[in-house]
């Protein structure tokens, strides 16, 4: 499968973006999809992650009630909406997915976008 993220962007703090991951090549249902960023000279961490029904979600504490992930499966989609954005939310962000299944660890995922860059004004 593969993926392309996008939506980043600059937005001040407080703000709000919503990132797109979009697939193409396989049964996109059938895929889990999580969500990592990572910041400038630190590691990739984990954000968000979401099965393949769409049914279970799971959340970095970092992000646990300012940031929702979705899918449309219909449209090979999936989605992060960012609320209340903290300048610490800045990194890269790269959606992954993982063959009927969907973990918090970026080792377990076979297939990812290129990222999209999202950064927040203090």
């Amino acid at each position: 499968v593969q993926l392309q993220a996008s939506g980043g962007g600059l937005v001040q703090a407080g703000g709000s973006l919503r990132l797109s991951c979009a697939a193409s090549g396989r049964t996109f249902s059938d895929y889990g999809v999580a969500w990592f960023r990572q910041a400038p000279g630190k590691e990739r961490e984990f954000v968000s992650t979401i099965s393949w029904s769409g049914s279970s979600t799971y959340y970095a504490d970092s992000v646990k009630g300012r940031f929702i992930i979705s899918r449309d499966n219909a449209k090979n989609t999936v989605y992060l909406q960012m609320n209340s954005l903290k300048p610490e939310d800045t990194a890269v962000y790269y959606c992954a997915a993982r063959y009927y299944s969907y973990t918090t660890t970026s080792d377990d995922y076979p297939y990812w976008g290129q990222g999209t860059l999202v950064t927040v004004s203090s």
